[in-house]
């Protein structure tokens, strides 16, 4: 089958998939700098948004296998910063699944395009977690904890503070040594918009008014959080799920818990439900599909894993080229044709 094929002629970015050892497909399109027709590479780091929650989990996951922490510790036992509003017995597990209610900097029900952030707040600021406390600390809860599952962008910023104050380590630091390194992807990590190494691509975003693109480079935080903003390849995501579903990162026990229902209702059937920084696609007819997604201005990623056959998928675009619709067209054709070739 020719999944190449599948593929929008339009789309401009990089897609891998493959199969324990097998590549069912690459594909490597656009440029990774526009201006100068730079292509993009295999190996090009592109920003992934919202997809560095799940290393964040990980990280949170390993101090809970090492006794350092607990899924049931609290805001208020763990952080020694003042919460104002924020209820102190919030806990990491509910930080995890998106139960906990804390404010949310960037509330998505709220909010439409997230360069509306930096209108009175300048995104150059946001070099490390503290500094976005001023855009939620002073916020009332949303909702009583454990109430409700609801997206929270703040709770994996306040999950990767936990991790520097256990740690002593900076989350970016502490991820590079105990993820990173550890399934050897080293296109990975939390770069800052002006001092990005070699291969990373630029991300734009088109103008209607004047029929050209500009750089996001003044539409989001310029160092990534733990909110999101890490620079991955491809390649380096495939290296991240056989680390995980291997053991290399935490126990196999609990990366299956990582990659069960935690919360959410699947009112979103595609959306589906929540484990901890990974979202799962409920699959009446075999194991549920467990993904990972982004989306920033510019910005667009997902990566899936099929555990009914072993398929891991990794879709970035960095115009912001619809990752999703891609991913629903390789769902759709690959999927059903594995399971009838099994």
């Amino acid at each position: 089958m020719n999944i190449k094929g599948l593929i929008d002629t339009g789309f401009r970015g990089n897609v891998y998939i493959v199969q324990d050892d097998n590549v069912l497909c690459e594909s490597v399109t656009g440029f990774a700098d526009l201006a100068n027709e730079i292509p993009n590479s295999i190996d090009t780091k592109f920003a992934s948004a919202s997809a560095g929650k799940v290393f964040v989990a990980v990280g949170i996951l390993q101090l809970i296998e090492q006794g350092r922490i607990k899924f049931e510790d609290t805001l208020e036992k763990l952080l020694t910063i003042d919460l104002n509003n924020i209820d102190g017995g919030v806990t990491v597990e509910q930080l995890l699944n998106h139960t906990s209610g804390v404010p949310d900097y960037f509330d998505e029900t709220v909010m439409d395009e997230y360069e509306e952030l930096w209108v009175d707040y300048p995104n150059y600021k946001i070099r490390c977690n503290n500094d976005l406390l001023p855009l939620f600390i002073d916020k009332p809860m949303m909702y009583s904890k454990g109430e409700k599952f609801q997206y929270n962008n703040t709770g994996y910023v306040l999950l990767a503070m936990i991790i520097e104050k256990v740690t002593g380590l900076l989350f970016d630091q502490y991820l590079k040594v105990n993820v990173f390194d550890v399934c050897d992807m080293k296109s990975t990590g939390y770069y800052e918009l002006d001092r990005l190494p070699a291969k990373c691509a630029n991300n734009y975003i088109y103008c209607a008014e004047t029929k050209d693109y500009r750089t996001n480079i003044y539409s989001v935080d310029v160092k990534g959080t733990g909110a999101g903003g890490a620079f991955i390849s491809v390649k380096d995501i495939i290296n991240f799920w056989k680390g995980l579903l291997g053991g290399k990162l935490i126990s196999k026990e609990l990366a299956s818990k990582m990659l069960s229902k935690q919360s959410g209702d699947g009112s979103d059937a595609e959306e589906g439900y929540y484990g901890y920084g990974v979202w799962l696609i409920n699959n009446p007819d075999g194991k549920d599909y467990a993904y990972f997604q982004g989306c920033d201005p510019g910005v667009s990623f997902i990566s899936e894993y099929n555990p009914n056959d072993g398929t891991i998928s990794v879709l970035v675009s960095n115009y912001g080229d619809n990752v999703w619709k891609e991913m629903r067209k390789i769902r759709k054709e690959l999927y059903v044709q594995q399971q009838e070739n099994g």
